[in-house]
């Protein structure tokens, strides 16, 4: 017998005396009896070595966990999607075509302001889900990768345009800010003078736009090579110069507090919504059609990759899809307006390349961010990037990636000019092709104006004028021979206008609340609504008007 139970009068001493054992072995192998006199009425003792390992090796030493229960709603991909036959069954209050920047702000803008209210919000994208966050936030990608990359995922829809052969598009969640390049400067007072939105207006937006997006001017601040050539270029002929303003998070990861996605995507915007409260998302659902009874609308319908149409209920329904193809939802959806698809317009676009000595430049060299804005006497706006090491830039690079030394440094360059705003300049359907979808395809008129190419002119001059300026930078000629070259239209990736805003139908498609005119509860949120092109990346205005048209439908709903 190795085991005993004790009764009402044993101990640990009466046991070893007992069965003639030694009282330390049975201590040592007992540690649970700690008093060889305490009474042990209904304890297990054990009087053998083996038996009293086994017994400790079994013997829990604190309860088991309970089984990790099953998710309650599964999550196969990193971001929640809805299927469309549970969406067809809603009745949204707003449903918003597109997730880039103006789908993404109007968005996030509206979960800020309804909280989690009740309110149904959905998003159809066109595209698929491609990265969770922009392509510069991704450890493989450095600059050359990045453009890899995008011109591998892009759609070159100029290819079909010959009037805008440079156009490229990205049909994926994010769109194209999963690409941009961050720059983020408002449109100079110049050019807000004829909006129907007042200045004092759009600085209020453009300050809620640039918080949000993270918006500052700090991203190269140190760079001895940024802050130099500043300088000479304000003591020259170019005085409103300024380090590049770029949206990009430079704030410490720190408390607990992840600051891991540097520079902005509409993905951020998606994420700040997602946390304040549901809304549904499908992903390959192109948008085709807006449905309209009395004026009003009352739903839309989609289309999946597999030719079959869904038909989505909304009493108000945001298009921010692009300048082209919300253009071409209304002209299909026989939207009344005499000016949709008409005013297109963009940035003509003049690139180069510079060089300067790495020994004109005190440590820390650093990267190379430059604005020249436009102003009322220049109707352009200059970038410079750098430095660059062809095919790699430097303006943004992984930590872990090495930069050469060189004794001399290139950059890039890239003058944007005013494009007018003219009826001729249009997108229209062209009758005689259909797509993969059976949808009529858009076509493009546009040509520049002969105000056009004096600007033209302009930026070429400006541009020679801002090298001299630098005083230690000279223009390199291409295998070509040429330094400077224009770009052709759409290259610019800038496209807006069609779907203008403004406040007499018959030279504008929407009011100034993004409202299209003679249909209520229709919105247009993205470059289209723009109503004139200025000389500034589009982005940051485009989200502020984005979240101001928000708030006028959040106005209107309560």
């Amino acid at each position: 017998m190795k085991v005993v139970i004790g009764d009402k009068k044993d101990t640990l001493r009466k046991l070893s005396q007992t069965h003639r054992m030694e009282l330390k072995n049975l201590l040592s192998w007992n540690p649970h009896i700690p008093d060889v006199d305490a009474p042990i009425d209904g304890v297990i003792v054990y009087l053998s070595p083996s038996q009293a390992k086994t017994a400790a090796y079994n013997r829990p030493v604190a309860p088991p966990c309970p089984p990790i229960p099953a998710p309650l709603k599964p999550m196969p991909q990193w971001i929640s999607l809805t299927p469309l036959e549970k969406m067809e069954k809603t009745d949204y209050d707003v449903l918003i075509v597109g997730s880039g920047a103006g789908g993404g702000a109007t968005l996030w803008r509206l979960c800020e302001q309804w909280g989690n209210n009740g309110k149904k919000v959905g998003v159809v994208e066109r595209g698929d889900l491609l990265l969770p966050t922009h392509s510069q936030n991704i450890p493989t990608l450095d600059f050359k990768r990045r453009t890899d990359f995008y011109l591998t995922v892009a759609t070159p829809i100029g290819a079909k345009l010959p009037d805008m052969p440079g156009s490229l598009k990205v049909f994926a969640l994010g769109g194209k800010t999963l690409f941009w390049w961050t720059v983020t400067p408002r449109m100079d007072e110049v050019d807000l003078q004829d909006w129907p939105v007042s200045f004092t207006e759009m600085n209020k937006y453009y300050n809620i736009a640039e918080n949000v997006m993270n918006v500052n001017k700090r991203f190269t601040k140190g760079s001895s090579m940024t802050e130099q050539l500043v300088e000479r270029l304000r003591n020259n002929h170019f005085p409103e110069t300024t380090p590049l303003p770029l949206a990009a998070d430079l704030q410490p990861t720190r408390f607990g507090q992840v600051h891991s996605n540097v520079f902005f995507s509409s993905i951020l915007f998606l994420a700040r919504a997602l946390f304040i409260r549901p809304f549904d998302l499908a992903v390959k659902t192109r948008g085709v059609e807006v449905l309209t009874e009395r004026n009003r609308v009352v739903g839309l319908r989609v289309m999946t990759p597999d030719k079959k149409s869904h038909y989505l209920k909304a009493k108000n329904v945001v298009l921010s899809t692009n300048t082209f193809e919300t253009a071409r939802i209304l002209l299909y959806s026989r939207i009344p307006g005499e000016a949709i698809g008409h005013y297109l317009a963009n940035h003509s676009k003049i690139v180069g390349v510079g060089r300067v000595s790495r020994g004109d430049f005190p440590e820390v060299l650093g990267s190379m961010g430059i604005l020249v804005p436009r102003t009322a006497g220049r109707p352009y706006q200059i970038q410079f990037h750098g430095p660059m090491d062809t095919p790699d830039l430097y303006l943004w690079y992984p930590a872990y990636q090495e930069k050469p030394l060189k004794a001399e440094w290139e950059f890039d360059i890239q003058t944007f000019g005013v494009v007018e705003s003219r009826y001729e300049n249009r997108v229209y359907l062209d009758p005689s092709r259909v797509d993969e979808d059976g949808i009529p395809e858009f076509q493009v008129d546009f040509q520049y104006s002969e105000k056009d190419l004096e600007v033209i002119r302009q930026m070429e001059a400006g541009t020679r004028q801002a090298i001299a300026d630098m005083g230690i930078a000279t223009l390199v000629p291409d295998e070509y021979g040429q330094d400077l070259c224009l770009r052709p239209p759409g290259d610019d990736t800038h496209e807006l206008g069609s779907c203008r805003m403004g406040v007499d139908p018959a030279t504008s498609t929407t009011n100034p609340f993004g409202q299209v005119h003679q249909i209520s509860g229709l919105y247009v949120a993205d470059n289209s609504i723009l109503p004139t092109a200025g000389a500034a990346n589009p982005t940051l205005s485009t989200v502020a008007l984005a979240i101001r048209t928000a708030d006028y439908i959040v106005n209107r709903l309560g």
